[in-house]
């Protein structure tokens, strides 16, 4: 089993800095950022992401039949949404929104993995954790990421995505794993050893729940940043113990599944214990959401919980109940008791960490930030003009297809702009089909939350603008401005061979940057040279630095060993200074290639 030393030492080696750092001609200084107890009102903040915790699987939210004493008491110290919303009916494209800030029609990740590779993230994408790490903050994901391929030193990889520390899943199917033979920490593939009864693994939970407290404590006087993400209360429903309802009357898998959400609300509790003993409470930030509607996978039944409360719909479908999750905002030093109804999308989590953080933030997300909300005095956040999901998905189970009419598996998209929302489905997966073979549907949320009424009929101009809406909001290719510092290197190098290095650093943020700067880092004995280039002292909003080194890569005989190069771009916002960073990975040539 790991230990908290191992934990340790492989943290260690990954932040260990390479040996050779130039910096071109024309680069400004890099401003040092020296994490320590902050001396500002920047929060630590807790990002909790349950995954298929369904709107009513809370006590707070109206659960009757599951105890969940510390996730109730949170809601009733912080503020309850009533009206927050995933991103997506399925986690891979809830979870890529929620870290980007962009919906499913813009999106870099927008459907869970068939026929064909797992979605990933690259360099395009810029997460809350890249935007608050740029603010000196300590940045972990401890439990699933979700998005592929399953290996280290790749570009999708958290540590690749602003996470200094990963512990937990990478893929997406893994993560239905509670006992799996190995979890990843950094760039380790930690192996897990069979438990006493013989099932190969450790129940990872457990696991997870120690390693964020001891992310915690190990960052205590400093500003940080856990997305903690565990499993439960996915399929299956497996858990050492479910004593707490073995003497109800309910299937096996019910019971357990009912366990598996009292085992999320002691997994919050003990983090909020940690922040409790180490006397910073008052100054973090706790989120507790959900990736998507309650799942009936494994022979769960979410009706007997009530599990969606009193909307329609599961895990896949687009109508409320697959989408609408819990949302509490909990932080006894800053945030104040409330409800709101605001309609709020996860996408508004990056700009409202950027915010509370003091962070800049890309403008071209869709997220608004809802910052003015939690606070001990809470102010009005801007509104949405409308949301937007997008589902195309192989999945289908019984209640989320009747609830559907049989349309599970049609490609199908949903909007909601004031109170209405449009739900639609196309003939097949073909979103360029015509809008007259679409299915549409038009409810209002106002006096029908749980969508029993089409009103499409009665209002032919209203579902004609939300269609041209709903057409509006999908782009096949979203186009990203620039964001931070982004790394251009030839793949391969071959020994003694030059090659020409790419950085370019670019403020995509509503302000302007002052003092730009550029440093490349590479592998002991590589040669660089800066190429002189022009000099800027500032960046205005949409403006870009660019850096060029010629790298010679060195090796002995005539194969070079696989290098990282690494580049780190400061500058300072508003007199605070940003630090980002890129990275590329250079090996040999392939065999036979040409030199």
């Amino acid at each position: 089993m790991p230990t908290r030393r191992r934990f340790i030492a492989a943290a260690a080696g990954l932040a260990a800095a390479p040996a050779l750092t130039a910096r071109p001609a024309f680069a400004g200084g890099t401003p040092e950022i020296r994490p320590g107890r902050p001396q500002d009102d920047r929060p630590n903040i807790v990002v909790v992401l349950a995954d298929d915790l369904g709107f009513g699987h809370l006590g707070s939210y109206g659960q009757r039949l599951i105890r969940t004493p510390t996730l109730d008491e949170l809601a009733a110290q912080g503020t309850r949404f009533t009206q927050a919303y995933a991103a997506a009916a399925v986690c891979a494209p809830s979870r890529a929104s929620l870290l980007t800030g962009l919906h499913s029609g813009h999106a870099a990740v927008r459907q869970n993995p068939f026929g064909g590779p797992q979605g990933s993230l690259g360099d395009d994408d810029t997460t809350f954790a890249e935007v608050l790490r740029a603010r000196g903050y300590r940045t972990a994901c401890i439990g699933k990421w979700g998005f592929g391929p399953d290996e280290a030193g790749q570009p999708s990889h958290p540590n690749w995505r602003g996470f200094e520390e990963f512990f937990g899943y990478i893929g997406h199917g893994h993560a239905h794993q509670y006992y799996p033979e190995y979890l990843w920490h950094n760039g380790e593939r930690v192996e897990l050893p069979e438990n006493a009864d013989g099932r190969k693994g450790t129940y990872a939970i457990d696991l997870i729940q120690s390693r964020a407290n001891d992310f915690v404590t190990e960052n205590a006087a400093k500003p940080f940043l856990l997305y903690l993400t565990p499993n439960v209360p996915h399929a299956p429903s497996d858990i050492p113990e479910a004593e707490e309802y073995a003497d109800r009357p309910w299937p096996e898998a019910d019971r357990k599944h009912a366990a598996q959400v009292t085992r999320l609300d002691t997994l919050v509790g003990s983090v909020v214990d940690t922040l409790r003993r180490h006397g910073i409470e008052e100054r973090t930030l706790v989120l507790v959401t959900s990736d998507n509607g309650p799942h009936e996978e494994g022979k769960v039944d979410p009706d007997l919980f009530d599990a969606n409360g009193p909307l329609k719909g599961y895990k896949r479908n687009l109508y409320e109940g697959g989408v609408r999750v819990p949302l509490i905002a909990w932080g006894p030093g800053t945030v104040g008791r409330a409800v709101t109804d605001r309609p709020t999308p996860l996408i508004d989590v990056l700009p409202t960490l950027a915010e509370l953080a003091g962070a800049p933030a890309p403008r071209d997300i869709d997220g608004l930030s809802a910052a003015a909300l939690l606070s001990r005095r809470p102010g009005t956040a801007p509104s949405h003009e409308h949301l937007y999901w997008y589902r195309n998905d192989p999945g289908s189970t019984a209640r989320a297809k009747a609830v559907d009419r049989g349309r599970i598996n049609r490609l199908a998209e949903a909007v909601r702009r004031d109170d209405w929302k449009a739900v639609r489905f196309a003939p097949a997966r073909d979103r360029t089909a015509p809008d007259e073979s679409w299915d549409l549907e038009l409810y209002d949320l106002a006096t029908d939350p749980g969508e029993t009424t089409d009103l499409a009929a009665e209002r032919p101009a209203l579902v004609a603008e939300l269609t041209e809406l709903l057409r509006s909001s999908w782009s096949a290719r979203y186009e990203r401005e620039g964001f931070g510092v982004r790394l251009q290197a030839p793949p391969s190098a071959a020994p003694d061979q030059p090659l020409t290095v790419t950085a370019t650093f670019t403020n995509a943020s509503p302000r302007t940057w002052t003092d730009p700067g550029l440093a490349l880092s590479a592998p002991r004995g590589w040669r660089i040279k800066p190429v002189p280039g022009r000099q800027r002292r500032s960046l205005a909003p949409g403006d870009a630095l660019e850096g060029r080194w010629e790298v010679t890569p060195t090796g002995s005989t005539d194969v070079i060993t696989p290098g990282l190069l690494h580049v780190r771009a400061s500058a300072r916002v508003r007199g605070v200074p940003v630090r980002y960073e890129s990275r590329r990975t250079v090996t040999p040539p392939a065999p036979g290639a040409a030199r």
